[in-house]
């Protein structure tokens, strides 16, 4: 890894098992830098890393929900496999702008995009002393 970002031909290297042998229930899913990453939550190794192919955020937010993983960045939204990280739908919600998702389903919903902002406030509230 340098600067921060991660470098694809390492992130190759590092799978310790075939996806295959996962279930969602063995993962850990990370959103930043316009990526979502799966880790073995016991070992914390690599199993696949996604970028999106449009739309440059720090931040994105996930949600899985059921055999799908949503990510949705600067107002792109994408499904992928979760055991893979093949990006099998796109849309780019055109006309509707950019700015931190929220994510929900009838089962499931993700305020990230809450905690994100509520960061923002403490973060620009240090800055002026307020």
């Amino acid at each position: 890894m340098s600067d921060g970002f991660l470098d694809d031909m390492e992130d190759s290297r590092r799978r310790s098992k075939e996806p295959q042998s996962f279930s969602i229930a063995d993962l850990l899913f990370v959103s930043f830098n316009s990526r979502v990453i799966a880790l073995d939550r016991d070992t914390g190794d690599m199993i696949w890393n996604w970028k999106t192919p449009k739309g440059r955020s720090n931040y994105v937010s996930i949600l899985v929900d059921d055999d799908q993983l949503f990510a949705s960045v600067d107002g792109y939204t994408y499904c992928l496999d979760p055991l893979t990280g093949r990006q099998i739908w796109f849309n780019p919600l055109k006309g509707f702008g950019y700015g931190i998702p929220s994510l929900a389903t009838a089962q499931f919903n993700s305020n990230t995009s809450a905690a994100a902002e509520i960061l923002a406030r403490e973060q620009r509230r240090q800055q002026t002393g307020g």
